[in-house]
């Protein structure tokens, strides 16, 4: 039975990985604080603080992978000295956000880096731990780099604020669309992908993204499986910005709207995704299960990103 520890594993990204895992038949145990959340039935619990003193010494050992998931250098780089030489296989999951430059279309995994020299900035962390994993595990280490990710029990409220929104009656505020673009991976995609990638032993660094779709295209599957019959306002960026409305994610935010001058950060390539048998579902299937999800939990609930419908009326009468 393969033997795998997964450094983490109690989030909603980890809890994917850990599902998929133990669909394959794996022996799975996760070394974390189990603050995130419970473990998944059928994996074991190791308990502990990674920061603190001989916080590996319960899991020391041979390996068949370890999964790391955290960008903090004070875990990953200790995690890396006390288990590295004994683990047969390694995956980091790392992130697109390690790319120096969001402008560039179709930008492949050899695309420049960032300079880690803030390691509080998530992309500096990421591209240090990356740098640290390669130097202990040159030939045995896959580097995932997803980008969005999405699917049912997003914690960030990002990708489901919008069929939440369509779900409901009156004008939907979005932002301009032409030249924009929604590049998603599903966390059961991106799951599944990795552990099977992991278990054929693969190596290198992936970009692991879905397809970029143009965002008006995107609008238009959500009105399609929500049903919404009002109007769709667009807004120019300007008038957006001086009603504080903010880009991406978080409070008064209109999640996936970037600035222009980012336009490449949609539009990465995954073409060694794809070659390394990423699969991804159809984006109205997800959708679905995003908005089957997001009722669920509450179309009207506090969010962690989008705008209240107070602000987007507010938003809506003042540009109007």
């Amino acid at each position: 039975m393969r033997r795998v520890l997964v450094l983490g594993g109690t989030g909603w990204l980890g809890r994917a990985i850990v599902d998929a895992l133990i669909a394959e038949g794996a022996e799975v145990v996760c070394l974390a604080r189990g603050t995130s959340g419970a473990v998944s039935d059928g994996a074991r619990l190791v308990g502990v603080d990674r920061r603190s003193p001989g916080a590996y010494e319960q899991v020391r050992g041979d390996w068949d992978e370890v999964i790391e998931l955290t960008h903090e250098p004070e875990m990953v780089l200790p995690a890396l000295d006390a288990l590295a030489d004994r683990a047969a296989h390694w995956t980091l999951i790392s992130s697109v956000s390690v790319y120096a430059r969001n402008d560039e279309v179709d930008a492949d995994e050899t695309a420049a880096l960032v300079d880690p020299l803030d390691l509080v900035q998530y992309a500096d962390a990421k591209v240090a731990a990356e740098q640290a994993a390669s130097t202990h595990l040159s030939s045995r280490l896959l580097i995932a780099r997803p980008g969005l990710i999405i699917g049912p029990g997003d914690p960030s409220d990002r990708f489901g604020y919008w069929p939440a929104r369509f779900s409901r009656s009156g004008p939907v505020l979005v932002p301009t669309t032409a030249g924009r673009f929604v590049q998603a991976v599903d966390v059961r995609d991106l799951a599944r992908w990795v552990v099977r990638a992991a278990g054929a032993g693969r190596v290198g660094v992936v970009n692991a993204v879905g397809a970029a779709i143009p965002m008006g295209d995107f609008f238009r599957m959500v009105v399609d499986v929500t049903g919404h019959d009002g109007e769709v306002v667009e807004v120019e960026d300007d008038a957006l910005l001086e009603q504080d409305v903010a880009y991406w994610a978080g409070p008064r935010s209109l999640p996936l709207w970037l600035p222009m001058s980012d336009v490449g950060f949609a539009q990465r390539s995954g073409h060694a995704f794809h070659q390394a048998g990423g699969l991804v579902r159809p984006l109205p299937e997800l959708l679905a299960d995003v908005l089957a999800d997001e009722r669920a939990r509450g179309v009207d609930r506090t969010r962690r990103s989008g705008l209240t419908a107070r602000e987007e009326a507010a938003v809506l009468r003042s540009i109007r």
